[in-house]
């Protein structure tokens, strides 16, 4: 039998749209060079890998370049592949072990429902590079486990910055956060994600980042749940309510593609 690999945008109800990850359905582990080989292969801004356990799946995410401690959007588009070809049931909920500790993922409403840890953001100063390479004028600027995140005057700042990627990959963080209140009553706030320190520019939508901005819109705005909305040139929407320390992130999924590895892919040593 061959080793699935199948292409899915996650946080989108349509294909072409939201943020494409890679998923692959391992029979066990492959050794690291192995993993980001493929992930480099694939270009995608993250490459998710599951092997099943006793309770559930191993869950591993890679980007282009190095391998992240939690991503959203490519644990989103696994479960959606676990769900649609049928390796766990549709009604179930799926256990994830991962470096970020055990993730859930719930059907629920239509769509799925992530269960990950909050990741609040404390203020800093920002380092010397940071903001020019933004080119923007911040109104806070706070650092998680993670990210930075630089909060900007107005929506319209944040979609329409350009910010000069080899001088903010030299920040030293996995990316940068950029968030504003919206200007469209639909959503709560908007955001975008920089991360060319780890190999993608601009992330399309990123279920990590709203971890923090869940937190810091929290205490900005005084209520737990936010409709948000992720400007990048995709595009996408990501449902987040706050539980104590927890942080409930929603969307859905579709997949673009299916395949399977070559035996020569499978075997190869990296």
């Amino acid at each position: 039998m061959g080793v699935p690999l199948l292409l899915v945008d996650a946080f989108t109800d349509g294909p072409f749209s939201g943020n494409p990850a890679a998923v692959c359905l391992l029979p066990a582990w492959r050794d690291d060079r192995w993993l980001q080989s493929l992930a480099a292969e694939m270009k995608h801004s993250e490459t998710a890998y599951l092997v099943r356990n006793a309770d559930g799946f191993d869950l591993r995410w890679f980007t282009p370049a190095i391998e992240v401690a939690l991503c959203g959007h490519a644990t989103l588009a696994s479960a959606h592949a676990l769900w649609e070809q049928g390796v766990v049931p549709a009604d179930a909920v799926i256990r994830f072990a991962t470096k970020s500790g055990t993730l859930t993922a719930t059907p629920r409403n239509g769509r799925i429902e992530l269960d990950f840890p909050l990741n609040p953001e404390e203020p800093v100063e920002p380092p010397a590079e940071l903001l020019p390479a933004l080119g923007v004028t911040a109104r806070y600027v706070g650092k998680s486990r993670f990210d930075y995140l630089v909060e900007v005057e107005s929506e319209a700042i944040v979609r329409k910055m350009t910010p000069d990627f080899r001088r903010l990959a030299g920040a030293p963080v996995r990316g940068t956060i950029v968030t504003s209140r919206s200007t469209d009553p639909r959503f709560d706030f908007v955001s975008r994600f920089f991360a060319p320190a780890a190999g993608i520019d601009e992330d399309p939508v990123t279920g990590s980042a709203h971890c923090c901005l869940a937190a810091y819109w929290q205490k900005r705005l005084g209520k737990n749940e936010f409709v948000a909305y992720q400007a990048s040139p995709r595009g996408g929407i990501v449902h987040v309510r706050v539980v104590n320390d927890r942080v409930l992130l929603g969307g859905q999924a579709v997949t673009v593609l299916k395949g399977e590895l070559s035996n020569r892919t499978v075997e190869s040593a990296g």
